[in-house]
């Protein structure tokens, strides 16, 4: 088995921060408040990711141990569940839709082009704070390509309109 590359700061696989100060607290006290039921992990991440803005590394093994799961049970739904953020994101946050209605309208290419515009993968955040996340569906299919920026739904999507809608989140 390959292990990941760890960094010399803080033994968490590169690009991972250290979790804040009380954060593993945080997370018990979360796991408390569902009676520590192993069924209502979903919500207790969501909780917690409400309260942090992600789920950092170092509460996987709090969280296991108090809903009586293995880590990898734990680190397996942060991981396979796009909604879960393993860093904070940045102050602004889009979303482009790669359902298939977006996808068919152009998605795909429009996801290339902010990311190559940005210097960033899909997931990652630029230097100016801007997170581009992916999502399955807005519900927006109409207008496709669909987009979501902090909250803010944009129909028909380009480039120029996600640029214009990130400049207006961020003033």
């Amino acid at each position: 088995m390959i292990e990941a590359e760890k960094s010399p700061q803080n033994g968490l696989p590169n690009g991972l921060p250290a979790a804040p100060a009380g954060a593993v607290a945080e997370a018990t006290a979360v796991c408390a408040r569902h009676r520590n039921d192993p069924a209502a992990l979903l919500e207790i991440l969501h909780d917690l990711q409400d309260q942090t803005g992600y789920i950092p590394e170092a509460v996987l093994p709090a969280i296991a141990s108090a809903l009586n799961l293995s880590r990898a049970e734990v680190h397996g739904v942060v991981s396979f569940y796009h909604d879960y953020r393993r860093a904070p994101a940045g102050p602004v946050v889009v979303k482009l839709c790669r359902a298939e209605a977006c996808q068919s309208m152009g998605a795909l290419a429009l996801i290339e082009t902010v990311c190559a515009a940005r210097g960033i993968a899909l997931g990652g955040t630029s230097e100016d704070g801007v997170t581009i996340e992916p999502v399955y569906c807005l519900g927006n299919c109409a207008l496709a390509p669909a987009a979501m920026v902090n909250g803010r739904l944009v129909g028909r999507a380009d480039a120029g309109r996600l640029d214009t809608a990130v400049r207006e989140a961020c003033s």
